[in-house]
């Protein structure tokens, strides 16, 4: 089996999050001289493959066989793979599965390696993935059984094969803000509190202000407004509450504490409610690390092309790798129809990246 006809047969797994619809136990009997590890919890399926070949570092490649719901407006049925001028078609080819087969044949298919090569892959990624990813990590970190470096084979190339890496990503900060007023006849606005006009004059202070500066590797924070309401939507009656909900996409320079300071400035003086969560934390791997220029070698020597380093986008399972103090990197496939109908790579690719990952392997403990 090449790495073709691996990803076709995990196209044909009808994965839906969390269900990982019979795959994890395909791939580990693909891999049957890899010593598996089962960490399940809520009807989610971890699965950490692994095989010591010498006493050298821990490398690692990890992702998700879970897919999203395939949605309308399909021309063919998302869960059979079919090929069409040179691209797959169906649901997951993109987000993930093509980033699964080509390192899952690059793992088949190597021989010698100076250390111990393994593979983390979880069925609860597209979810909440509250039993994914980090209830494996937590277990490896138990047994002492961490990656010193780790891949995650999400789709990152924007334009070409092999243009970009990403290095690490922003994190994600929810603000829920109340501004408490009192309800008036609007005809009488002096015996009201307005909490509209109380946030107007402060709306450019947060409206997509940038809370930091950036750096090389991140662009500034910045406070983005997702949603304000306030009234009963009728014209003679003032509202008594306003609420505002915003995103901060984070770099490592800001905080929720840097955050709530801002706010506290701005709305000095007002009755207001602020709550922040934090969905993900930023992370950042140096760009020095051997993870990072093994990869961008190894994407030179099959691609031609330089890549470039990236923290763009959203989030993904590699923050828990950061959190674990795991050197992590992205790299996969092109990255412009996932979640979308009709959602297709083209073999090309597919190819060209598990050229990729093998011949990192090959040459990770090299110079």
């Amino acid at each position: 089996m090449n790495v073709v006809d691996l990803l076709l047969k995990l196209l044909s797994f009808q994965s839906l999050t969390p269900d990982d619809a019979g795959s994890l136990k395909f791939i580990e009997e693909y891999l049957d001289d890899y010593e598996a590890v089962y960490v399940n919890k809520e009807g989610v399926k971890n699965l950490f493959l692994s095989k010591r070949f010498g006493d050298g570092v821990h490398l690692c490649f990890a992702g998700h066989v879970d897919v999203v719901p395939a949605g309308d407006n399909w021309d063919t049925n998302p869960f059979v793979p079919i090929i069409k001028e040179g691209k797959i078609y169906a649901r997951g080819t993109q987000d993930m599965k093509s980033g699964v087969a080509a390192f899952v044949q690059a793992c088949k298919e190597t021989e010698v390696f100076d250390g111990t090569l393994s593979l983390l892959l979880t069925s609860d990624e597209e979810g909440e993935g509250t039993y994914g990813t980090i209830v494996m990590l937590e277990h490896l970190k138990e047994q002492g059984l961490l990656p010193d470096y780790c891949v995650v084979a999400e789709p990152t190339c924007e334009k070409t094969f092999g243009d970009a890496i990403k290095i690490g990503r922003r994190g994600s900060i929810n603000g829920y803000l109340t501004i408490q007023g009192k309800q008036g006849h609007a005809a009488y606005p002096e015996k009201a509190i307005n909490p509209v006009h109380q946030i107007a004059p402060i709306l450019d202070k947060i409206a997509g202000i940038h809370l930091d500066n950036g750096d090389d590797d991140f662009a500034p924070s910045q406070m983005v407004i997702t949603d304000i309401r306030g009234g009963m939507e009728v014209t003679n009656v003032t509202p008594g509450s306003l609420k505002l909900m915003f995103n901060v996409r984070n770099s490592t320079k800001t905080t929720q504490e840097d955050i709530r300071l801002h706010i506290e400035k701005c709305f000095e003086g007002l009755d207001y409610h602020l709550e922040l969560t934090q969905g993900s934390y930023p992370f950042v791997t140096t760009r020095d690390s051997k993870i990072v220029t093994k990869l961008i070698q190894s994407i030179e020597d099959v691609t031609g092309i330089k890549a470039k380093l990236s923290t763009a986008g959203g989030t993904s399972d590699a923050r828990h790798m950061g959190a674990f103090g795991i050197d992590v990197v992205e790299f996969g496939v092109i990255n412009d129809t996932i979640h979308a109908p009709n959602e297709c790579t083209s073999i090309e690719e597919v190819e060209k990246l598990y050229e990729v990952f093998w011949n990192m392997v090959q040459h990770f403990n090299q110079g």
